[in-house]
């Protein structure tokens, strides 16, 4: 059974699905789809993003950690060649550099519009 589970696609929770659709889409180039009624964002090897509005209150996590603020659930990792000029696309459609940094020359964490962290990181 488990040999035949695999990965739909990851649906990530936002305030305004057609604007973090549209960073990402601009920010990775996939291609726009749709799922299930919802803006999507698809990669040419198959993987999917959909935004959907939360209906409750949405709260952006915060980073880093803070106690008794919301957390993180998880973040992306995006392999880039230059991490700079990867920084630079990411600021001009919408995305925020991250306050606390770890990353040195390998990783830089950035914010997107609906305050998701996610790093841009050195290729090998």
């Amino acid at each position: 059974m488990a040999d035949k589970i695999r990965l739909a696609d990851v649906v990530v929770d936002c305030p305004d699905e057609e604007k973090l659709c549209a960073f990402y889409e601009g920010l990775l180039g996939w291609k726009r789809s749709e799922l299930f009624g919802h803006p999507a964002v698809v990669s040419e090897n198959g993987v999917m993003f959909a935004f959907v509005k939360d209906d409750f209150q949405y709260e952006p996590p915060v980073w880093p950690e803070a106690p008794g603020k919301p957390q993180k659930q998880l973040h992306f990792d995006f392999l880039v060649p230059d991490v700079a000029a990867a920084v630079e696309k990411a600021e001009s459609l919408g995305a925020k550099k991250a306050d606390a940094q770890y990353g040195g020359d390998n990783f830089t964490t950035m914010i997107d519009p609906a305050g998701h962290p996610f790093c841009l990181c050195k290729a090998n």
